[in-house]
């Protein structure tokens, strides 16, 4: 019987998911398909079976961007409400509990699935990152069940079912050429390996930190040209494509010398697809070498996935290291994950230093299936197409765990660390943030920290649209908060000079220059009055970005008293977009 995998995933947690399911059916012999949604020609959904959908949650409740057109055509109107009738499917969401619309994409999918006649053969599961054992508490009994209900209810053998670690479904073929072949000088495949392609390359001319130099954080304002032809809105984004630092490159190549493994840095591999229905990845298109694809394919930094101890284990001779590293893939191992990967955030890199053995037994081939390939990262724009320059505030990531080096994000580090004059492509991208259409409309914003950036860009908007306002009332009000003036407060001579010129209204929470914290729901409340009067009589629209851990609860909170109670004016004020939210964790 054929089995469809679909999955819409901004990150690759939702694919990895989706290619576990798929290469478990291959295990049990059954004819089965993966890809992401917009892959699939949807309109052949009404003659499929059996369809699993491993479903992420993206933004404000937002669905990938690699399912957003099979979802505009479920939701059409005129679909029969049979349409699907015939359609057997389980659903799987992936999400984050800190965001208040958890797991909505699956939710709404499953939902609509179901309006259209499908029959779900298991009850929707929704993982969490933030539980303690992370999204595999759920994921990995939801396909223990999935598979028990597939062999049971519907009648299906699952054949091949025992001793399915012992084997590996890989996906790429491997085919490797002479050292001395000829690479294509062209490595735009590389520089952006990703399916949209980028709008543009920029030109780095500013990168400054911001922040006082006795700051726990080094957060960066980066400033780039901007080719005559771009073009965005204030609150959009640009993603861009890191690289592996060259420190963690040469350590990758150090434990491959080490070993003696069957391959180096000068390896030239051409690839190609083992399955007929398999996309080739962008990156695969033309013959590459080793050493490019550990600087620009595979995500040295990342916290390792099931697949990655499923095939470190794979060649293990070592008796204690391969029941260790299979016992991480099951729900027995989810607590020694925890205590071993996710608590001191060990990356992939490490976990190969500490299982020696395992690695000693490690193939190129292995590792082409090994690694996780680096993701986009998204970052508002700080700045208006009219200012002709694209300005980022970057946060650079750094923290210590009981591991004795910090712990370093990938793509801030990167960014840190380009040179004036450097060129980075990027994809301009539709933020979530829905601006009202009448320019005398007032803005309530609130941004502490680096979430103050995608209001730069509105208030440099509108104070070049100035003449078509009352230059004499301020129709922006702006809550910045940081911990001290003097070290953190970003943009402070622009925010303090709009202020005096009235084209904004400021204020600012500085929470450790004083006995008592202060945050900005504290001065929300303190302005409760005439914020009542913007909602209620002018029809404000209230914008929250940030950390999504306790800030975005704590501000609606505030908005809530502000409103004498009234939490369902709050509520409505999110279904119509008059309060919007874009946190990030």
């Amino acid at each position: 019987m054929r089995i469809l995998i679909l999955y819409g995933s901004q990150t690759g947690t939702a694919q990895d998911v989706a290619e576990q399911l798929w290469r478990a059916s291959k295990k049990r012999n059954f004819d089965s398909l993966v890809m992401a949604m917009d892959d699939y020609q949807i309109q052949q959904l009404t003659e499929e079976h059996l369809v699993l959908f491993v479903v992420a949650t993206t933004g404000d409740g937002k669905e990938p961007d690699n399912m957003q057109n099979t979802w505009k055509f479920l939701l059409r109107r005129n679909l029969p409400v049979d349409s699907l009738s015939n359609l057997q499917f389980a659903c799987l969401g992936l999400g984050d509990s800190s965001y208040a619309k958890f797991n909505y994409a699956a939710k709404k999918l499953n939902k609509r699935l179901q309006q259209l006649g499908a029959q779900p053969i298991i009850p929707l599961a929704l993982a969490d990152d933030q539980h303690d054992y992370g999204s595999n508490a759920v994921v990995i009994p939801w396909m223990t069940n999935l598979w028990e209900v597939v062999e049971e209810r519907l009648g299906l053998s699952c054949r091949n079912a025992e001793n399915l670690h012992e084997t590996f479904i890989f996906k790429w073929h491997c085919c490797r050429l002479d050292h001395a072949s000829v690479l294509d000088e062209g490595n735009y495949h590389l520089l952006w390996p990703h399916r949209q392609t980028p709008t543009h390359s920029f030109k780095l001319i500013n990168n400054v930190r911001t922040t006082d130099p006795s700051h726990f954080q080094d957060v960066r304002f980066m400033q780039f040209e901007v080719p005559e032809s771009a073009t965005w809105l204030p609150g959009d984004v640009i993603e861009v494509h890191p690289h592996n630092s060259a420190k963690q490159i040469d350590e990758f190549f150090a434990l491959v010398q080490e070993h003696e493994l069957d391959f180096d840095s000068n390896t030239v591999v051409k690839m190609s697809s083992n399955h007929q229905d398999m996309i080739l990845p962008k990156c695969y298109s033309k013959p590459l070498n080793v050493r490019q694809m550990a600087t620009s394919i595979w995500d040295l930094s990342a916290k390792p996935r099931q697949r990655f101890f499923e095939l470190l284990a794979l060649n293990c001779e070592d008796n204690m290291e391969k029941e260790k590293l299979l016992e991480f893939i099951t729900s027995d191992g989810l607590e020694e994950v925890v205590n071993y990967i996710n608590r001191p955030r060990r990356t992939v890199l490490e976990v190969l230093q500490d299982f020696r053995h395992a690695s000693s037994k490690l193939t190129l081939e292995i590792c082409i299936e090994m690694f996780s390939f680096i993701q986009t990262r998204s970052f508002s724009i700080a700045s208006c197409v009219e200012s002709k320059t694209l300005d980022l505030l970057v946060a650079v990531v750094e923290y210590k765990t009981k591991m004795s080096s910090p712990r370093l994000g990938l793509c801030s580090n990167w960014l840190k660390c380009l040179k004036i004059g450097d060129n980075v492509l990027g994809f301009l991208k539709r933020g979530t943030m829905q601006l009202p259409k009448e320019l005398n409309t007032p803005l309530i914003m609130i941004g502490p920290g680096t979430g103050i950036a995608p209001f730069r860009s509105i208030i440099q908007k509108h104070t070049i649209n100035q003449s078509d306002l009352d230059s004499h009332k301020s129709l922006m009000w702006i809550f910045f908060g940081c911990r001290n003036r003097s070290k953190d407060f970003h943009f402070q001579s622009d925010l303090e000079l709009w202020h005096k010129q009235n084209h904004i209204k400021l204020l600012v929470a500085f929470s450790r220059d004083q006995d008592h914290k202060i945050y900005v729901q504290h001065l929300i409340e303190e302005n409760s009055q005439e914020l009542k009067n913007l909602i209620k009589e002018c029809n404000a629209y209230v914008y929250v970005a940030g950390s999504s851990t306790n800030m975005p609860k704590a501000v609606k909170e505030a908005f809530i008293n502000v409103l004498d109670k009234d939490e369902a004016y709050v509520e409505k004020m999110f279904k119509i977009n008059r309060y919007q939210e874009e946190t990030w964790s």
